[in-house]
Parts: C-alpha cells; structure tokens; sequence
C-alpha cells in the first residue's frame, strides 16, 4: 500500500475516503401536524439488543432533524434495492419530499416506506454531539422485517448492488 496522500483537514479526501465504506440506507420519517417529514440517512448502525437501539448521524445544519425530534415517535425505513429514487427525494434540499413516495402512517405518528426491507417504530432515546453531525440513539418499540429484500447500498458516492455468491 503506497503511503498516506491526504490529510483528515482534507474535507474533500476524507469524504471520499468515508465513501470507500458501503453502507445501507434509511428513511427517518414521521407525522408533524399530520405531515410526513422525512430524511434520508446512511450512517445507520445497530447498537444494543438490551435494550433494542440503533442509531443514526444526523448533520448539524440540517433543517429536518429539529422537526423530526419533537415527534413522540420517529419511523426508521431500511430502504430496499431499486428505492434509489425515493432515497433521492427523502435527501432533497427543496420541494414535497413525499411526492412520489409511497408511504404510510403508523397508529404513533411514525412514517414508514412502502418496500422497504426493515420498518421501525423508535422514540429518540439519547443525542450526543459528534463534530458536525449529532448522533442519536433510537429506541426500538416495534418491527417489520423482510429479510429476503435486497437492500439499497451507497458506495463511493452511487448506488450498488450486492452479488450473491
């Protein structure tokens, strides 16, 4: 391996470098006022069984997330392969987020991604700051899983597919 080229002050060679790490996608959604507000996030990780959390990274200048942290109940969506555009439409900066997604409610306020592969139903349970970004922990009140679902992958700044082999 030659040596290191870049340095961590580098914003744009440590964003590319952060894209040589593939990771699945989600959809952070809920009801505010009775309208679906959402996000799409890929810094997504499982944390605790006991209790059952996840937790997400959220940017600091995002304009969505103070809107979605008041809810009583946030919908987690893992999206599946093929969703690219709805990812798309969940990380625009302008314009009706929800217009050709297809979604639902939940009886809580969450909001959750048709075909999607995994739903759930979260509550913020703890935030901690993590430079520009905060990262939240989600408590886990409920699940919908479709396992054999091939999820969407975001690597070096595209949508992938895996290969079975």
């Amino acid at each position: 391996m030659s040596p290191l080229v870049a340095t961590p002050t580098d914003p744009a060679a440590l964003r590319q470098a952060f894209g040589c790490f593939p990771s699945g996608v989600t959809a952070l959604c809920a009801l505010d006022s009775g309208t679906p507000v959402g996000m799409a996030a890929s810094t997504f990780t499982p944390v605790s069984l006991e209790p059952p959390l996840v937790s997400v990274c959220v940017q600091d200048t995002s304009s969505t997330w103070p809107k979605l942290r008041k809810q009583s109940r946030l919908g987690l969506s893992v999206l599946a392969e093929g969703q690219d555009l709805v990812c798309r439409s969940l990380a625009g900066r302008a314009g009706d987020r929800f217009a050709d997604v297809d979604w639902e409610a939940g009886v809580d306020g969450g909001v959750y991604i048709h075909g999607a592969n995994l739903w759930l139903d979260c509550s913020v349970h703890a935030e901690f700051p993590g430079g520009d970004h905060t990262i939240v922990l989600l408590e886990i009140h409920g699940l919908k899983a479709e396992p054999d679902r091939a999820p969407l992958v975001f690597h070096g700044s595209r949508f992938r597919r895996l290969a079975v082999s």
